[in-house]
């Protein structure tokens, strides 16, 4: 798929001079690059001179990711490809960091007015504690995390993340940052075309992107969005407010919220797992059985777990884990979620993972005219190392809260 989009322009995005966003489409183009050109290197040098030398320095051959790391790591051009990605992730947030520091107090004004104008909710309780797991990490090497403040009322991870993340992901997820929302939705209207949830949650929302398309698809519902971090929410709720949607956003951990028992027909995540500690993972399943009314839904959207790669392609995705600060990266895939749904309380009938194809992907096949993408057949169910999305789609598991035996009466 030819990438033609641009990130789409709202009131809370800085403007940028001229050289900022030449650094910033440098950046974006040279992830392009590594992903395009170094990174399909990797693995004709692993089978042809890589795996012969551990096999003849071992007597065998390279089992799992961690054989394959030992014997890559030493190698010359790996070498080249992770330390010039990791140059790409470290310049992205720099070239957006400019724009950002020089408008921040404008900024900051701009959110508080925004916000005002807004009939939902942002809530943020005084003396909030977010979780070391998060507030002690760089994540992905975005500078300050998502939790960090430098000044009162600050927003402005937030708009480092809002902008830093398009250029992160070469513009996949679309002009609003959304594709995954948005894959998620379609799913459910191609799949569950009854299903219309009334509250709807979206855990470790970030800066809302993807929960707004939540707004759009069910737009009588009410819909949350949930953070630890506060700057991220206050923006979340100022870029909604800019885009035309009105939605709730509160600082709060997906551990433990202060929702009632119930509230919710439908709690979603996106891409929050891989960034939760394996001792978080199954009190964020028990939060979702519990907050869920009888027949609603958790959908978690992710990338695959390694039990669905063959080792060379988990070798490629477990990079994020030694060398893009996401430290829980390799570790959730390999945790047995269905498990953690099933001690949860969700029947194991119940549980199950899927495949939601890109939005950016259906998009395209639609534009181009093909006819599979009214049914979502727009990829192969094939998970290629390298790809932003294996397969052209994203992972999501899904659990279904049975309804009670009067309720099916």
């Amino acid at each position: 798929m030819l990438n033609c989009f641009q990130q789409a322009k709202h009131a809370m995005l800085p403007e940028t001079t001229h050289d900022e966003a030449s650094r910033q489409e440098f950046a974006k183009s040279l992830k392009g690059f590594i992903q395009q050109k170094l990174l399909p290197g990797l693995e004709p040098i692993y089978q042809q001179r890589v795996a012969p030398a551990f096999e003849k320095a071992h007597g065998r051959q390279p089992e799992n990711r961690q054989d394959i790391r030992k014997c890559m790591v030493e190698d010359a051009y790996f070498q080249m490809y992770a330390s010039t990605n990791r140059i790409a992730q470290e310049l992205l947030w720099e070239s957006t960091n400019v724009s950002v520091d020089r408008q921040l107090p404008e900024l900051i004004e701009k959110a508080k007015q925004l916000s005002s104008e807004s009939n939902a909710q942002l809530v943020i309780p005084e003396g909030f504690v977010p979780p070391r797991y998060v507030s002690a990490i760089d994540i992905h090497c975005m500078p300050g995390g998502y939790c960090s403040e430098v000044t009162e009322d600050d927003v402005s991870v937030g708009v480092l993340y809002d902008r830093g993340v398009y250029l992160y992901t070469m513009g996949y997820t679309g002009p609003n940052n959304d594709d995954m929302g948005r894959s998620v939705c379609n799913y459910l209207k191609r799949n569950k075309p009854d299903f219309k949830p009334r509250r709807i949650l979206d855990m470790g929302c970030t800066v809302g992107h993807s929960t707004l398309p939540y707004k759009e698809y069910f737009p009588d519902a009410e819909i949350w969005g949930i953070d630890v971090g506060a700057p991220v929410v206050r923006y979340a709720h100022a870029r909604a407010q800019a885009m035309g949607r009105e939605v709730n956003f509160a600082q709060m951990n997906a551990e433990e919220t202060t929702f009632e028992d119930g509230y919710f027909d439908l709690v979603v995540s996106h891409i929050l797992l891989h960034e939760t500690s394996g001792k978080a993972m199954p009190k964020i399943f028990n939060e979702c059985q519990r907050l869920l009314a009888p027949g609603g839904m958790m959908i978690h959207a992710d990338l695959p777990p390694f039990d669905l790669m063959d080792p060379f392609t988990q070798f490629i995705l477990d990079n994020e884990t030694w060398y893009n600060n996401e430290p829980f990266w390799g570790a959730m895939r390999d945790m047995d979620q269905i498990e953690l749904a099933e001690k949860a309380g969700f029947p194991r009938t119940q549980v199950r993972f899927d495949t939601a194809p890109m939005a950016v992907m259906e998009f395209s096949a639609q534009s181009a005219g093909y006819d599979e993408a009214s049914t979502g057949a727009v990829a192969e169910r094939d998970f290629t190392a390298g790809e932003f999305a294996p397969g052209g789609g994203w992972e999501v598991l899904i659990a279904e809260k049975p309804l009670t035996a009067s309720e099916v009466a």
